[in-house]
This record gives structure tokens, C-alpha cells and sequence, in this order.
């Protein structure tokens, strides 16, 4: 099957859209469900520690109850989940009571289909790619949760962390041209991304007395260090400072969107680290001749 996929790549670049369409339609429900998950846990936490029984609640996972219309509680069907399609011929409405359904099911679907054919064209069948199109499904499960939430949670970022600092062991035993860095590079990447963010939070809080950003932000940069070298850095904040500069200034000239309402930075990291990802050589040249580096 491999050396089939890397016979033709547009054949590969097919199946992996259309995957990653299939693979959209889970990462809503992980978007959705997870934080629940989470308050839940924090729920029996807390019951824990004052030495109280935990809330009887009725099981709740990623794949337990199915999935619903939040209005009418119509279990959705097998015909209507098919990604995308199936939000086109229900005309976005519920079939059971006609409630709306959000445009952002279909987005996240169609976002990541594309983005995982672009990751397979980009990089070929191979590892590269399997772990590359990894790291864009938690990318966008993460962006989204945040954009929900405000939460980036350790359950992605962590096990993300691990899996670049091991996949970094690859660099010399797999002919890899642009994903696998050194594990020194790695380490240092995890470390620096980490810290980076860590000083700002602090010296922004110590100035201020408000918190800028949450710490979910300087673990993702850990994880964009180390899946992508500490030599990235520079050029991911910048990136995804500017992009959430403009679009927070956006926000609040063109929607009065409230000063005082905290913006999401993890959407615009990860989306700065993934551009990284596809495109990180030609870009760091550019960022060294834009800051005079080079």
C-alpha cells in the first residue's frame, strides 16, 4: 500500500483529504466534548477534596452518549454525519426540529481535509507525513477548543510534547529532509518555546498586574520547539503575534468586541507553527533578511 501511495502521489494526497474530511467530523466532537470532560474531572476534584462524593452524572466521553441535536435531543444518523455533504443537504437545519446547526461543524471538517491533503502534497507518503498530518488534527482541535474556551488542554499538548521530542530520534536514521530535527535541537526547541512565553507572562504581569496570557500558550510553544527546533521560534512568535495583533484590532474596531474580553493566542501560534511546518525554510530566510540576520 506505501509504495503504491508513493507511486502516485495525487492518489495519496486524495485519500488523505478525504480521511482527514472523516477525521474533521471527530475533531468537533473533541472540540465540544473534551472541555466538558474536563470540568467534570475538575467537578470530582473538588468533590474529592472536601471529602464529598462525586456528582452522579450520566457517562460522558469522546464516543458515549452519540451525538445529538442540543434543541430536540434527535440522535444524529449515520447518513447525517457524513462530513460536509450531509450539512449541505440538511440545508444546516436539524432534521428533527429545523434548529440551525453551526457553519463551524462543516468549517472544522472542511479545514481539515484540505489541510491534510496539503500536509500529504507537501511532504509525500511516508512518516513525515503521517506524523506531520498528527500534528495538524491537534493543531485544529486545539485552536478550536481554545476559540471555545480559552483552555488548551494538557491532554493534547502533553502527549504532543512527548511525541516530537521522540520522533527527533529519527534524524539520523530516517532520509527526512524537513521535519525531523536533532534531539538536541528538539530539546532545546521544548525548553526555549516553554520559557520564551513563560518571561513574557511574567514581566507582562509584573508590569500590570494582569495576566496576558495562559499558560496552555507556553506549553504549545514547548511543543512547536520541539517538533520544529528552537531556530523556528523567533520567526513562530512573530508570525502569530502580528496575525493576532491585526485580528484583535479587527475584532474590536469592526465588532466592538470589549477590550477587557480576552482574545485566544493559541489559534494564531498554532496556526503560525503550522504554516512553520509546511514552509519553515524559505520563511526563516525571509525572517533573517526582514531582521537583518542573515
Amino acid at each position: 500500500m506505501l509504495e503504491l501511495m508513493q507511486a502516485s502521489p495525487a492518489t495519496f494526497i486524495v485519500i488523505a483529504g478525504l480521511f482527514g474530511l472523516l477525521v474533521g467530523s471527530f475533531l468537533n466532537v473533541v472540540i465540544h466534548r473534551l472541555p466538558i470532560m474536563m470540568q467534570r474531572g475538575w467537578q470530582a476534584e473538588c468533590a474529592e477534596l472536601n471529602g464529598k462524593p462525586p456528582p452522579e452524572l450520566p457517562k460522558y466521553t469522546l464516543v458515549v452518549p452519540r451525538s445529538a441535536c442540543p434543541k430536540c435531543e434527535h440522535q444524529i444518523t449515520a447518513l447525517e454525519n457524513i462530513p460536509v455533504l450531509s450539512y449541505l443537504a440538511l440545508r444546516g437545519k436539524c432534521s428533527g426540529c429545523k434548529a440551525p446547526i453551526s457553519a463551524r461543524y462543516p468549517f472544522v471538517e472542511l479545514l481539515t481535509g484540505v489541510a491534510t491533503a496539503v500536509v500529504a502534497w507537501r511532504f509525500g507518503a511516508g512518516l513525515e507525513a503521517l506524523a506531520a498530518i498528527a500534528l495538524t488534527w491537534a493543531l485544529i482541535a486545539l485552536s478550536g477548543i481554545d476559540f471555545d474556551t480559552q483552555l488548551l488542554p494538557d491532554s493534547i499538548t502533553q502527549p504532543l510534547l512527548w511525541l516530537g521530542l521522540l520522533l527527533s530520534l529519527n534524524h539520523q536514521s530516517i532520509p527526512a529532509e524537513m521535519l525531523f530535527v536533532s534531539p538536541s535541537n528538539a530539546i532545546i526547541g521544548a525548553v526555549a518555546g516553554y520559557l520564551s512565553l513563560w518571561s513574557v507572562y511574567w514581566l507582562f504581569k509584573l508590569a500590570t498586574g494582569k495576566e496576558g496570557m495562559g499558560y496552555g500558550d507556553f506549553k504549545l510553544l514547548a511543543v512547536l520547539g520541539a517538533w520544529l527546533g528552537w531556530v523556528y521560534l523567533p520567526m513562530v512568535i512573530l508570525l502569530s503575534a502580528v496575525v493576532g495583533a491585526t485580528i484583535g484590532i479587527s475584532l474590536i474596531v469592526f465588532t466592538k468586541h470589549g477590550r477587557e474580553i480576552p482574545i485566544p493566542f493559541g489559534p494564531y501560534l498554532a496556526a503560525a507553527g503550522w504554516v512553520a511546518l509546511l514552509y519553515g525554510e524559505p520563511l526563516l530566510s525571509a525572517y533573517k533578511k526582514f531582521t537583518g540576520l542573515d
